[in-house]
């Protein structure tokens, strides 16, 4: 079964190339990125796997934990984190799931409840369907799915800046329109009445319609 905006992003145990892991003890208070693959050794992950690594101090000054999945043992992901290395620039600096058992790809709705066997015996086009972000945040509720074709590379500098938008929901109560970028104009979101917002914000706001209300972001 798929899983959506709010749901609990399922907790598990699981091997990683940095050790075992309880997923909801491992993000702690903090904000998390699962990103699946199909299988190791594939050439768009290779690129992802590599850029994440790249830029993963911009993750860290958020408080968000990045981390891996494939159904190949840690052993394969642990070689191919070498290849990545060699070839993109970055080592991989975040842990990598073996779900070789396929359950948490099935916990999180992306391979059918009828999988089993050997995953090494799986190519990466039967796993195809393993290209998702989940953004998961303290209270262990998923805040953001994304799914991309195996040939498509994800833009990861785009999950940060929904990152940037959640985390100014979290905080202020505020929503971004269309296009925002961190410094841009800000909306008060629907949940705050009139009589809270003039408290909060006593210079007023735009009002280009009745249900917009535009402020400066804090």
């Amino acid at each position: 079964m798929s899983l959506t905006i709010g749901d609990t992003a399922p907790d598990f145990t699981a091997q990683t190339t940095e050790g075992e892991i309880q997923f909801h003890d491992w993000i702690g208070d903090g904000w998390a990125v699962l990103f699946s693959h199909p299988r190791a050794f594939t050439p768009v992950c290779t690129t992802e796997l590599g850029y994440m690594a790249s830029i993963k101090p911009d993750f860290d000054s958020r408080g968000v934990k990045i981390i891996a999945i494939s159904t190949d043992p840690a052993e394969g992901s642990a070689e191919w984190s070498r290849d990545i290395a060699a070839s993109q620039g970055a080592e991989v600096n975040y842990p990598i799931i073996a779900d070789t058992d396929h359950a948490i790809s099935k916990a999180y709705g992306m391979l059918g409840a009828d999988v089993s066997g050997d995953p090494t015996d799986r190519t990466a086009a039967q796993n195809a369907t393993l290209r998702n972000v989940f953004v998961v945040g303290p209270d262990k509720k998923i805040k953001l799915v994304l799914i991309y074709p195996m040939t498509t590379g994800r833009n990861f500098d785009e999950v940060l800046r929904v990152i940037d938008s959640l985390q100014l929901t979290s905080k202020h109560q505020l929503a971004t329109p269309a296009q925002w970028q961190p410094g841009d104009d800000v909306i008060i979101a629907g949940s705050v009445s009139d009589e809270v917002a003039r408290e909060r914000y006593p210079d007023g706001w735009e009002t280009p319609l009745p249900y917009i209300r535009i402020v400066p972001a804090p």
